[in-house]
C-alpha cells in the first residue's frame, strides 16, 4: 500500500491532525536558528510524538505528564533568558506552548486555541526577519492555518482537504483588499520591533572598534548593507570614489583601535559639525540610499555630505570626523536622499595642539616600526618633503615590498605592526591600515583609521548599486599642513584592484558550491542573483520602508493639501464603510443568485402550510400536488396543476426557453387562488 493510499485510509481525525502538525512545523521552522536549541528539539519531538499517536490511533498522554512538560518549558525559558517576559523569552515560551497544546486537543475549544497560538507564532517570525523569503514562508503558513481552520468547521463526514484549501484561498483573496487598505492607510507608528543584533566577530562588516590580528581567518559576509540609486540611473561613478564613511578610530592601545565617543559635554554646535571645517567643491553626487538595519546609530553616506538628510522621527547630526549619527539606533530599514561631494577638504588647516593626540602610541609597542619611522625621517631625500614624502615612501614600500592582501593571515602577536611590516607581510584591510597609521604616527604625522564601506556593484535589473558587508573597509587619514585631513588608502597600494576595479577576494567554495557551479554557469548564477536582489529590493522599498511620510505623500496624490493623521483616519474609515457596503451588496446579490426554481417551490410550500398543509422540506412538487388534492379537494386543483408544471420545468431537457418558463410560473404563482385554511371549530 502506497503512502497516499495509507493516508486515504486513515480516519478523518487522524488525517486532520497530521495535516495540522505539518502546518505547525512550517510555522516554527523559520525560527529554529533564533530559538534555543532545547526549544527546537522539544517542539520537534512533541510534534513527532503527536503524529505517531494520530497515526497509530493511540490515546493522548496523561494530563500530569503535560503539566510536567509545561513546567520544564517554563524552567528552560527562565534559565535561558532569565525571564519569561520580553520578545525572545515570549517567543520561546509561545513555541513550546504551541507544541504542547497539540497533546491535549480533545475538543473543538482546544483546536481553536491551537489555531490562535499558530497565528501568533506565525507573526512572531517577523520579530527576527522581515525579508521577502520570510514573508513567502509565512504566506504559505497562513494558507495552511486557514485551511485547517476551515476544515475544522466543515460538517461531519470526510470532506477533502482540497475543498477546505479552496475555501481558505477564497477567504484570503476576499480579505486581501481590506488588508491592503489597512496597510496603506492605517497610521504609521514607530517600529514595534527591530532587527536582531548580529555579532560580526570573524566576519566582514562594520564595528566601532577594530582589534587587529585577533582573527585568523575572515569569512566574507555577503549580506546587503545598503543600496543606492543615483539621480541619473545611467551614471556609473568610478569605484575609487565610492567611500561610505562610518566610525573614525583614533584611540590605540597597541592591539585595538577605538572610536572617540561623542561626549555629552560637547557643545551642540560641535555635534552639529560646525567644527569639522568641511569645504566642498565640484559637482555633487545626488542619490537615494536604502540602509539596512544594523542596530547602530550610524548613517553610512558617501564622503562627504555637508547637508543633513531628512529622516522622520530622528535627530541627525554630523561629528567633527564627518560621520553622520542618529539620535537612536537604526532598527529599521531607512531610506533617504543625500548629496555628497567627492572633492572636499576638512579639518584644521593649521597645526593645533589637539592634533598631537593623533600621534600617540603606547610605549614599548612595535619597536621595529618605530625604528623604521626614524629611518624614514632621517633620510635626506624625505626630510624636505614633509608628511607627503613620508606617505609616498610608505606606499612605495607596500607596492614593492612583497606585501599581499589575503583573508587568512593567521593570528598576529603582540606587535601587530612589526609583524606586518617585517615578518608576515600579509593581511586584510585592517592589518594594512593599522600598520600604516602606526608608521605615520611613529614618524610624527597625525593619522587615524576610518572605517566604512568601499565600492559597490550595480544591479543591471533595477539600476540599484548594492553594497555588501563584504565591502566593509578600513582606510587611513593623515593630516597635512594647508590641506587638513587627507584620505590615504594603503590597501590600494597592496591590491589596487580592491579599491579601483571592484576586485574582491573570494572565500573558498565548499563542495556544494562547486557542484552547483558545474550545473549553473557563473554568468547565469550572477543573473539569477541580480533578479532575486532586485525583487528583494522592491520588497524593501515598497513594503518595509512604507513610512508615515510615504503615507502622507499618498494622501497628497489623492488631493489632500496638508494631510495629517486625521485625514488618514477619515480615508481609512471611508474605505471600511465602503467595504462593508460592498460586502452587504455582495451578500444580497449572492442571495438573488440562488436557484430560482427552489425559491418558487419554497414559496408554494409556505402558502400551503399557512392554509393548513405543512409538509417536509424534502417533499417533491408532484407529491406535494397529490397531498394538496387529497387535503383540499377541488380547491387545490389550480395549485396542483402549477406544482406539476414546476416539476416538469425542473426535469425537462435544458433549453433556452427554461428561464422564460420560470418567469411564467412566477407570474402565475402571484395570480393563483390558494385554498383557505379550515374554519376553527
Amino acid at each position: 500500500m502506497t503512502l497516499r493510499q495509507t493516508l486515504a485510509s486513515l480516519p478523518r481525525d487522524a488525517r486532520d491532525t497530521l495535516f495540522l502538525l505539518v502546518v505547525i512545523a512550517l510555522v516554527i521552522a523559520p525560527q529554529t536558528d533564533v530559538l534555543p536549541l532545547w526549544t527546537s528539539v522539544m517542539a520537534g519531538a512533541v510534534l513527532l510524538w503527536r503524529g505517531g499517536l494520530a497515526w497509530a490511533g493511540r490515546p493522548l498522554p496523561n494530563v500530569w505528564l503535560l503539566r510536567l512538560l509545561l513546567v520544564l518549558a517554563v524552567a528552560g525559558t527562565l534559565m535561558t533568558h532569565r525571564t519569561i517576559l520580553g520578545r525572545d523569552a515570549g517567543v520561546t515560551l509561545i513555541v513550546a506552548l504551541l507544541a504542547l497544546k497539540t497533546l491535549e486537543a480533545r475538543a473543538q475549544r482546544d483546536a481553536l486555541v491551537i489555531f490562535f497560538l499558530g497565528f501568533f507564532t506565525m507573526l512572531s517570525n517577523f520579530f527576527y526577519s522581515q525579508s521577502l523569503p520570510t514573508a513567502v514562508a509565512m504566506l504559505l503558513a497562513l494558507l495552511g492555518l486557514l485551511t485547517a481552520l476551515v476544515n475544522a468547521h466543515m460538517p461531519v463526514g470526510r470532506p477533502p482537504l482540497a475543498q477546505a484549501m479552496r475555501t481558505a484561498g477564497t477567504l484570503a483573496l476576499l480579505g486581501a483588499p481590506i488588508m491592503a487598505a489597512l496597510f496603506m492607510f492605517f497610521p504609521r507608528m514607530a517600529p514595534l520591533w527591530g532587527m536582531p543584533g548580529d555579532p560580526l566577530g570573524g566576519r566582514s562588516g562594520l564595528s566601532d572598534s577594530m582589534k587587529v590580528g585577533s582573527i585568523a581567518e575572515l569569512a566574507l559576509d555577503e549580506r546587503i548593507a545598503l543600496r543606492l540609486r543615483f539621480e541619473d540611473p545611467n551614471f556609473a561613478p568610478p569605484q575609487s570614489i565610492l567611500y561610505f564613511r562610518g566610525p573614525v578610530l583614533s584611540g590605540f592601545d597597541g592591539r585595538e583601535w577605538l572610536a572617540e565617543p561623542v561626549r555629552d559635554d560637547m557643545a551642540l554646535e560641535r555635534q552639529m559639525g560646525l567644527a569639522a571645517n568641511l569645504q566642498v567643491q565640484g559637482t555633487p553626487l545626488r542619490y537615494e540610499i536604502t540602509q539596512e538595519a544594523h542596530q547602530r546609530p550610524w548613517l553610512l553616506l558617501l564622503e562627504a555630505t555637508p547637508e543633513k538628510p531628512a529622516i522622520p522621527g530622528m535627530f541627525l547630526f554630523m561629528t567633527q570626523d564627518l560621520q553622520w549619527l542618529s539620535s537612536r539606533p537604526m532598527t529599521d530599514v531607512v531610506r533617504l536622499r543625500a548629496e555628497s561631494y567627492p572633492q572636499f577638504r576638512h579639518g584644521p588647516a593649521a597645526d593645533t595642539p589637539q592634533l598631537r593626540s593623533f600621534t600617540r602610541l603606547p610605549q614599548g609597542n612595535n619597536p621595529r616600526t618605530l625604528a623604521l619611522a626614524a629611518q624614514l625621517r632621517a633620510d635626506p631625500a624625505l626630510a624636505t618633503g614633509g608628511p607627503q614624502a613620508l606617505v609616498d615612501a610608505a606606499l612605495q614600500r607596500l607596492r614593492t615590498g612583497g606585501y599581499t592582501y589575503t583573508l587568512d593571515p593567521g593570528v598576529y602577536g603582540e606587535h601587530t605592526a612589526d609583524e606586518f611590516w617585517f615578518d608576515r607581510k600579509e593581511g586584510f584591510c585592517e592589518h594594512i591600515a593599522s600598520a600604516f597609521v602606526v608608521l605615520m604616527r611613529a614618524a610624527g604625522v597625525p593619522a587615524r583609521i576610518v572605517t566604512g564601506y568601499q565600492g559597490g556593484e550595480r544591479n543591471p535589473v533595477d539600476g540599484y548599486w548594492t553594497v555588501r558587508q563584504s565591502d566593509a573597509h578600513a582606510w587611513s587619514e593623515v593630516w597635512m599642513e594647508g590641506r587638513g585631513w587627507v584620505r590615504v588608502d594603503p590597501t590600494g597600494a597592496v591590491a589596487p584592484g580592491r579599491v579601483g576595479a571592484f576586485q574582491r577576494l573570494q572565500a573558498p567554495r565548499g563542495a556544494l558550491a562547486n557542484a552547483v557551479n558545474t550545473i549553473i554557469s557563473r554568468d547565469m548564477a550572477q543573473r539569477l542573483r541580480a533578479v532575486w536582489e532586485a525583487a528583494n529590493n522592491r520588497w524593501n522599498q515598497w513594503v518595509l520602508n512604507y513610512t508615515q511620510s510615504r503615507q502622507l505623500d499618498l494622501l497628497r496624490a489623492l488631493g489632500f493639501d496638508t494631510p495629517d493623521w486625521q485625514d488618514l483616519a477619515r480615508v481609512l474609515a471611508g474605505l471600511l464603510v465602503a467595504s462593508a457596503l460592498g460586502g452587504a451588496l455582495w451578500t444580497l446579490w449572492e442571495r438573488l443568485q440562488h436557484d430560482p426554481w427552489l425559491r418558487l417551490l419554497h414559496q408554494a410550500r409556505a402558502r400551503l402550510a399557512r392554509a393548513g398543509l405543512p409538509t417536509p422540506a424534502s417533499t417533491p412538487p408532484r407529491t406535494l400536488a397529490a397531498q394538496a388534492r387529497a387535503h383540499f379537494g377541488d380547491d387545490a386543483e389550480a395549485v396542483s396543476t402549477w406544482l406539476v408544471r414546476l416539476e416538469e420545468v425542473r426535469y425537462a431537457p435544458e433549453s433556452p426557453h427554461q428561464s422564460q418558463a420560470l418567469r411564467h410560473l412566477r407570474s402565475d404563482l402571484r395570480r393563483l387562488r390558494w385554498p383557505r385554511p379550515p374554519a376553527a371549530s
